[in-house]
């Protein structure tokens, strides 16, 4: 084990360094975002149960945590994000809540300082500290070991090679880490256990397989992206576009729209970020193009739109012929496909999908989704399914009935929560 004086000179040297950044971190424009609650300028009220949701995807975890969590007596909670995106989802999901016991509250995740963290959790006072998948701040963790707070992850997940940086210090990580895990898999589970021991580790059911029939759009009345299409315009989706597999992206922007030139491909980077890369990398490739925001009341004509908008992915979805989704191409471990699944598509994606592999490789053997060996295959897919459009209600209802044996995350979540409360007091 890692001495204490070693410790202690490591998170000296953590907390300086946030000293430094932190000022800098106000010209981020993400971070810039509910600066005053990420630096405790705005404080954060007193609660029994803290949920962190790193992003979006793990607050739609938590909206279904809360939706269904039910107690026999006052309980405060508070609700975490990193992202805006994430905090907005945080922010709706209170107006949802079920139980009159239940007081919730939310705010941005606070910056990981170790002074700022002891002051954030000794503001809170949380009895139980709930961790959305996989977020692990050394100087969160610390301060709620120092207050004695319960901490577990629940959904939990960890792929090699973020096991590999952790295991490069194991002692320090099993020094502040969280009581108890709660794993999607059991190869999540080996993983966890490598770092923090088998007796700190269980499997649960994966609580994504639960949301599963719960995207309606809402609050909209209707679908927004209808209006940007004269009819029978074929559209293709390349949903969460990353980095690393952006030149195969554009080569498979280009066999499409070559041998398809009437479609119209909606582009959406999983980093919104990126779109000054795509605006610069469309010119180049001599493509018609506009941003979303710039389609707004008019028919599209061009051939491609880059989305610069925010919570359209699912209406993307429910309207597209055919859908490919990225973080697949190369070895980035996929993005969610079970979205576009959700809105009645057979998904394509790339041979790289393992950070998804829990959904189980039955589900390529029922063809609810098509593996692409490359970019030149996932074309060849794509267009296919423009050809040869598939029933959106038969895919919905055998996609739903694989979800079905699969689901009992949420509940399983809830009980674990529910009773540790019961036992601290």
């Amino acid at each position: 084990m890692p001495s204490d004086f070693l410790i202690k000179t490591t998170f000296f040297i953590y907390n300086t360094c946030w000293k430094i950044v932190i000022p800098l971190l106000r010209i981020n424009k993400r971070l810039a975002e509910g600066f005053s609650q990420r630096t405790l300028k705005e404080k954060p009220l007193k609660a029994d149960l803290w949920i962190q949701a790193a992003s979006a995807g793990e607050s739609y975890l938590a909206v279904e945590i809360l939706k269904n969590l039910k107690f026999n007596r006052p309980v405060n909670i508070l609700l975490t994000s990193g992202t805006k995106q994430g905090f907005d989802i945080l922010e709706r999901s209170i107006k949802q809540i079920k139980d009159k016991h239940i007081t919730a509250h939310t705010s941005f995740f606070f910056f990981d300082q170790p002074d700022l963290m002891n002051k954030a959790v000794n503001l809170i006072r949380p009895e139980i500290m709930v961790l959305l998948e996989s977020e692990l701040w050394p100087g969160h963790l610390l301060a709620l070991k120092k207050y004695g707070c319960k901490t577990i992850i629940i959904n939990g997940r960890i792929t090699d090679r973020s096991l590999k940086k952790y295991l490069l210090w194991k002692s320090f990580w099993n020094k502040i880490k969280p009581d108890m895990i709660y794993a999607i898999s059991e190869s999540d589970a080996k993983r966890f256990s490598v770092l923090f021991g088998n007796e700190s580790v269980e499997v649960m059911p994966n609580i994504k397989f639960d949301r599963f029939g719960n995207n309606e759009i809402e609050p909209l009345i209707k679908n927004p992206i209808v209006e940007l299409f004269k009819h029978n315009t074929s559209f293709i989706v390349l949903g969460s576009i990353r980095k690393g597999e952006e030149p195969l992206i554009e080569k498979l922007i280009l066999d499409i729209l070559k041998r398809r030139p009437d479609t119209v491909i909606g582009l959406f980077p999983r980093h919104i970020h990126r779109n000054r890369h795509w605006s610069k990398a469309l010119e180049r490739m001599n493509i018609k193009w506009s941003l979303r925001s710039k389609t707004r009341n008019r028919a599209v004509e061009e051939s491609v739109i880059l989305w610069d908008t925010f919570g359209e992915l699912i209406c993307a979805y429910k309207y597209a012929n055919a859908a490919f989704v990225g973080g697949s191409l190369a070895p980035l471990g996929g993005q969610n496909f079970i979205e576009a699944l959700d809105c009645g598509i057979v998904p394509v994606i790339g041979p790289y999908w393992d950070n998804f592999s829990w959904v189980g490789q039955q589900i390529l053997d029922e063809g609810l989704i098509r593996v692409a060996t490359n970019r030149q295959e996932a074309a060849d897919i794509l267009i296919e399914h423009i050809d040869n459009p598939l029933s959106r209600e038969k895919i919905k209802t055998a996609a739903k009935e694989y979800m079905k044996h699969r689901q009992g995350g949420t509940a399983f979540a809830c009980n674990v929560i529910t009773d540790l409360l019961n036992k601290i007091n």
